[in-house]
């Protein structure tokens, strides 16, 4: 038994933050059926349905093709409404009225059904109504300016965090609003945004602003309040070091050879060592220059120091201990073969061990017939709906 497998969630999201969203519902055994549009012609931006992201977004899912400006596309929405939980849509603020499928429109159809709703910046505000994109949202929240080496200028960060932060934030509005629907008997409309996920994940450096009045700069690859924290060169590459802790900062000055930095007054506290954090770093590295990075990682582990490797993605799959926890997934593709996903972080004790990674992601409209003849749709009928382009 899965925990969300009571659950039907219709999917009417596109790109990548909607269906984050999704995806967390889905691998922890929701139904998912996604509505798609009849004409669509690969994946937009997810790079074709059989690419990786598509794969990896969309695996547990089944694909229903209907045209919701259509009147009869829309009444077979309506169909599915009633028997829903969860709808999830990253239209543009608007966009759903317009369809007539807007949180209004389907709480009339169903009280209890929980919507939830992903925007560039919010449902209100001058900027509601404008396109937001992962991009635009890193350089609106400030996360680019804090990101890259000092004096660069700003840096966006490798990965989609605002479309992945704000997947997963929604994802927990609409576990919070079924958990308190099961306790009222009343759905809700759960919203967020991309820029608004990536304020509340800039956490302790937003707060820094709000709370200390301060505004914080770039670090590059140290810590930006802790010192020393960080990536340090090696004779053969980087490696990570983190003392976070005076008795780690003690034990590190050990390792490193220099115990009497330590009980130098300049580097005693971590007060002191933030107020000389060129020169700690500087002198850090001066001595991990001369040894190669394993070497340093165990002896650092060897006294409780945390440090480890800096590694690309290709070398991260391929580490033991990444090996170990098993959170890259296999799963068969009809087309391509058994292939592998990124499995959900958060595992049971109990099981299951798939990770949440059940099924590949479908063909478009691959569950069109299934879905509709359970509504009780004719098959003469969907073969007509097929022709006129409603499915």
């Amino acid at each position: 038994m899965l925990p969300l497998d009571h659950l039907l969630v219709l999917d009417l999201t596109a790109f990548r933050a909607g269906p984050t969203a999704v995806r967390q519902l889905a691998d922890w055994g929701a139904r998912v059926i996604t509505v798609e549009r009849p004409a669509a012609a690969g994946a937009g931006a997810l790079g074709g349905r059989l690419g990786s992201d598509f794969q990896n977004l969309r695996r547990n899912n089944e694909s229903l093709t209907l045209d919701l400006k259509s009147t009869r596309g829309r009444a077979l929405f309506l169909l599915l409404v009633e028997r829903a939980d969860v709808v999830v849509e990253n239209f543009a603020p608007g966009v759903t009225a317009r369809l007539g499928i807007d949180w209004d429109a389907l709480r009339a159809v169903n009280p209890r059904l929980v919507y939830g709703s992903i925007s560039g910046y919010g449902q209100d505000g001058p900027w509601a109504e404008r396109p937001g994109y992962d991009q635009i949202a890193q350089g609106m929240s400030g996360l680019m300016s804090v990101t890259g080496l000092p004096g660069q200028g700003p840096v966006r960060s490798g990965h989609a965090v605002a479309d992945s932060s704000s997947g997963v934030y929604l994802a927990f509005g609409i576990l919070a609003a079924l958990i308190r629907r099961d306790r009222t008997g009343e759905g809700a409309w759960v919203r967020t945004s991309l820029l608004e996920s990536l304020i509340a994940m800039l956490d302790f450096q937003a707060a820094r602003v709000l709370v200390e009045g301060e505004v914080p700069a770039q670090q590059g690859n140290h810590h930006p309040t802790a010192v020393p924290m960080g990536c340090f060169e090696t004779a053969d590459g980087p490696f990570n070091l983190a003392p976070g802790t005076n008795d780690h900062f003690r034990a590190m000055c050990g390792v490193l050879g220099h115990p009497e930095w330590a009980d130098d007054e300049r580097f005693a506290t971590p007060r002191a060592r933030a107020a000389r954090r060129d020169e700690v770093n500087s002198m850090i590295e001066t001595v991990t220059r001369t040894r190669p990075a394993e070497e340093w990682i165990e002896a650092f582990f060897a006294v409780g120091v945390p440090a480890g490797p800096v590694l690309d993605l290709g070398a991260t799959f391929a580490h033991p201990q990444v090996v170990a926890t098993g959170i890259a997934r296999p799963v068969e593709h009809p087309t391509r073969g058994q292939v592998a996903v990124v499995g959900q972080p958060v595992t049971f004790a109990d099981g299951p061990e798939d990770r949440g990674v059940r099924r590949a992601a479908p063909a478009l409209g691959e569950h069109t017939d299934a879905i509709l003849t359970d509504l009780g749709v004719a098959a003469e009928e969907i073969a007509a709906l097929r022709e006129s382009g409603v499915v």
